[in-house]
């Protein structure tokens, strides 16, 4: 004979499943939020260099930009979000090497460190260890 479930059993499955799917949905975001910074840091390098291998910064161009999308689509396209959205795509050129189990604000604090080889280890532990932000 099984014994039978109580309401705690059944109040403990509904909480794992519900906390579950609020854990996916935030991966899912976070993943989809990142991979657009990505892309947005594209669109910006490639309209400066316009097919060149190298390209002035365009103060002006980051402004626009800054000015438009903050209005449309709300703060966080500020001039200072989009310079750092152009630094992570030069720094991560394959979009493919970008962690899932990083965050935006993961990546913003590791582009101040410059070495590779210490990129490369907190990238490896953020990930690993789902390190928060205040750990790294």
């Amino acid at each position: 004979m099984t014994p039978e479930r109580t309401p705690h059993d059944l109040l403990s499955e509904i909480r794992a499943s519900l906390s579950e799917a609020r854990t996916s949905i935030a991966r899912t975001v976070n993943t989809t939020l990142v991979n657009t910074y990505w892309q947005v840091g594209k669109y910006i390098v490639e309209y400066e260099q316009r097919g060149e291998a190298r390209a002035e910064y365009a103060k002006g161009l980051i402004d626009f930009l800054a000015k438009h999308l903050t209005k449309e689509f709300g703060g966080g396209f500020t001039a200072t979000n989009l310079k750092y959205m152009r630094l992570f795509y030069k720094r991560f050129l394959i979009r493919h090497s970008l962690r899932d189990e990083l965050t935006w604000t993961h990546y913003r604090t590791l582009h101040k460190v410059q070495n590779d080889d210490a990129l490369a280890y907190y990238i490896s532990e953020c990930a690993s260890e789902n390190w928060s932000v205040r750990q790294l």
